[in-house]
């Protein structure tokens, strides 16, 4: 087996695996962390290491004895889930859509930290178990895995949310239309990070949907921007009331367990003290790009 070592957000994980995952994987190319060539003479890097994955051939495990505690199937596009309490671990099954078989599985300790994959090692697989396991682990650390579109111009970065459908890729094409010094960072996976004195950066992922945008760069975050539909161009800022919602329904975590919650509480409330939100009714065009950035802290 050969240890390969990624950076996301200046978080380190693992990956112990016989298979080249750069050649099922390469957009995890741009998160390598080059010391990891010498990577047994260098023990920071061990140091760093927020959970390991190791790739196992074989079976998938069976949920017999254990017990079920949470299926996601909210979109018929997306993986369904499913979690399952194994003694004082966890296992967790995926498919590639609700009514499809399942395809993988992996399961990990209570800290979430040492986690076995069990399949056949593609790339859905794969980052859909990296994906879990990076927000999981990552969750006390004052870190959040967004699902959202995200656009940097004049080294700031714009975050745009909504449900699947809402139209956060073509808003951010419309600010690349309108603002040709615009560029896209993620468009659907991107992680943020908010430091101890409360400012908050927006980090590039190898996880980005259907679009391939997968950058290990970062920028200062200045504004979340809910996204809505309408036949007009109208934006408001948001109290942090209204806002919490969104953005707790835009991450990903384990919010049926109450130690992530309360976690993942106080990152979003660190965030919105220092982070403004505001709702966005948008047409589809470049006004709504120039009506969105007008408003937006710059």
């Amino acid at each position: 087996m050969r240890t390969y070592y990624f950076r996301v957000a200046d978080h380190v994980f693992a990956v112990e695996t016989a298979h080249d995952i750069l050649a099922c994987c390469p957009n995890y190319a741009e998160f390598g962390d080059r010391r990891s060539e010498v990577r047994d003479q260098i023990s920071d890097i061990k140091d760093q290491v927020v959970f390991t994955l190791r790739v196992e051939e074989g079976a998938l495990p069976s949920p017999e004895g254990c017990t079920l505690l949470y299926t996601d199937r909210s979109d018929d596009d997306m993986p369904r889930i499913e979690m399952y309490q194994r003694g004082e671990g966890w296992l967790f099954r995926f498919s590639q859509s609700r009514d499809r078989e399942i395809v993988g599985a992996f399961t990990c300790d209570a800290s979430m930290q040492h986690a076995v994959f069990y399949g056949e090692p593609t790339r859905f697989a794969i980052d859909n178990t990296l994906m879990l396991l990076y927000a999981f682990a990552t969750a006390s650390r004052r870190t959040l895995l967004f699902h959202s579109s995200v656009i940097v111009r004049e080294g700031k970065g714009y975050m745009f949310l909504g449900k699947s459908g809402t139209g956060k890729s073509t808003h951010a094409e419309q600010w690349m239309k309108a603002f040709p010094d615009a560029e896209r960072l993620n468009d659907d996976n991107p992680v943020v990070r908010v430091s101890d004195d409360g400012t908050a950066r927006v980090y590039g992922s190898p996880w980005s949907g259907k679009t391939p945008c997968y950058k290990a760069a970062d920028a200062e975050l200045k504004a979340l921007v809910q996204l809505a539909q309408a036949p007009k161009n109208e934006i408001h800022l948001l109290r942090p009331t209204q806002a919490y919602p969104y953005i707790l329904s835009s991450v990903s975590g384990l919010k049926i367990l109450p130690r992530m919650m309360d976690q993942l509480y106080e990152t979003i409330a660190a965030l919105l003290e220092s982070t403004p939100v505001y709702f966005h009714d948008c047409l589809p065009n470049t006004d709504a790009a120039e009506v969105c950035y007008s408003h937006l802290p710059h």
